[in-house]
């Protein structure tokens, strides 16, 4: 005698049941790139806001006062936080020299014109914060933001941000100069010391996506 033996059907996904999932694998990614275009958006945003509001509140301040943050050499009878008098002894440490440009370094020493730069916008009212506060602000990646005279081969003042990401630096290349990291407008290097001097960048002529950079904008 012949038994039927039961036929045992393989379970599956129907083709439906394929698409909705590879609909939903593809949201998701979508919403990861979309975050990540978010997240570079804001912090590319808040780079040129600070570069912006920095330029803007130096202009501000020599258009009132006809000197320069931090080379003002007037600031400590200017501001009341600084003098009851002409010989307040704070004024040796407040007040700049008044030729036109930023002594000092752009990781400033303490009662360095680079470092009262700060002070006097702040003494001012032009950026927040008091008069007495020399903390230089950060940036997106957390790097610091300087200001001195000259960088690289900028000449003039030039404002440097500390830890830029090369493809933020690209972005802004492409907005705003020539692309590359030793010339223009825009210059970057991988080291500290020598965006206070006066030689070229030795990045290369292009940015690294994953490397980290001073990056020097002129004012």
């Amino acid at each position: 005698m012949l038994i039927a033996c039961p036929v045992t059907r393989q379970a599956g996904f129907t083709l439906v049941e394929i698409a909705i999932v590879l609909v939903v694998v593809g949201l998701l990614i979508g919403g990861v790139l979309k975050g990540q275009e978010v997240i570079l958006n804001t912090k590319l945003k808040k780079i040129e806001r600070d570069r912006s509001g920095i330029t803007t509140a130096i202009l501000a301040y020599q258009d009132r006062y006809r000197q320069l943050p931090g080379d003002d050499d007037q600031a400590s009878d200017r501001f009341a936080m600084y003098s009851d008098g002409d010989n307040d002894p704070a004024a040796a440490e407040i007040d700049g020299n008044s030729d036109g440009a930023l002594d000092g370094d752009w990781v400033a020493a303490t009662n360095s014109e680079t470092s009262n730069l700060w002070k006097h916008l702040r003494a001012s009212g032009l950026i927040p914060g008091g008069g007495d506060d020399a903390i230089q602000p950060r940036n997106a990646y957390g790097g610091v933001i300087g200001v001195r005279d000259g960088s690289l081969l900028i000449s003039g003042h030039v404002t440097i941000f500390g830890s830029i990401e090369g493809s933020i630096i690209r972005i802004l290349e492409d907005r705003l100069d020539d692309d590359s990291p030793a010339s223009g407008r825009i210059q970057s290097d991988f080291t500290l010391a020598l965006m206070d001097g006066d030689a070229a960048s030795s990045a290369g002529v292009t940015y690294l996506d994953s490397a980290r950079y001073f990056m020097a904008i002129g004012l």
